[in-house]
């Protein structure tokens, strides 16, 4: 089970690192599907491992809300703005922000270095630093990235790094917390989708820069 684990887990951070490095905004979309996906298979794996029936919830709500719900919802809200603008336009080259991405990663495993020494199991040991990469690496995401709906996706990869390190760390964490959890990112997709949409429709363009440098006459 700890080799399954370490398989999602390495896949899940390629997933995180492909969202830093594609530039098309469906295939951001895509690999956030697969990332939601593999996120429910840890929490799957872990399930089994400590007989926990919160973490086969976990995984039910993950696979319900972020591989299906949530890219629905964009996919119909934001159509246009999914397919007519192909590119994603951000501050930093491509094979930069790699780099970039891959430096976290390291810094990620640096800081969490120590509580890993401290009899943590085989799960955390991948989880907690993984987690934690996808956390750093989708904050950075938001930073570079110009467009409203890159950057929804950046805080919903960072929403999936914490959860991925929170499910080896809590495996026993309330129900009523993972709902919770999962129906506010539902809303949040929901808010920024709408806005985003009515945005472009009066504006014509969701790139941040722009948005910021309108003022009322």
């Amino acid at each position: 089970m700890a080799q399954l684990n370490a398989l999602a887990g390495g896949l899940f951070i390629l997933t995180v690192l492909g969202i830093v490095g594609v530039r098309q905004v469906i295939g951001c979309l895509r690999l956030f599907i697969v990332q939601s996906v593999l996120l429910a298979a840890s929490a799957l794996i872990l399930g089994i491992e400590h007989a926990s029936i919160h973490l086969f919830v976990v995984a039910g709500i993950t696979i319900g809300t972020k591989a299906l719900v949530i890219p629905w919802l964009l996919y119909h809200v934001l159509s246009h703005e999914i397919h007519a603008r192909r590119e994603i336009t951000q501050t930093l080259g491509i094979p930069t922000s790699l780099l970039i991405a891959a430096g976290l990663t390291m810094f990620a495993y640096f800081i969490v270095h120590p509580l890993l020494l401290v009899g943590s199991t085989p799960f955390v040991r991948i989880n907690l630093p993984i987690g934690m990469a996808g956390l750093l690496i989708g904050g950075y995401a938001i930073t570079v990235r110009r467009e409203a709906l890159p950057q929804l996706l950046g805080i919903l990869t960072m929403e999936n790094g914490a959860f991925m390190a929170g499910i080896a760390i809590a495996p026993d964490l309330p129900l009523i917390s993972e709902l919770a959890a999962a129906f506010d990112v539902l809303v949040i997709a929901l808010v920024i989708g709408l806005l985003t949409r009515s945005i472009h429709k009066r504006v014509g363009t969701t790139l941040v820069g722009e948005m910021a440098s309108l003022k009322e006459e």
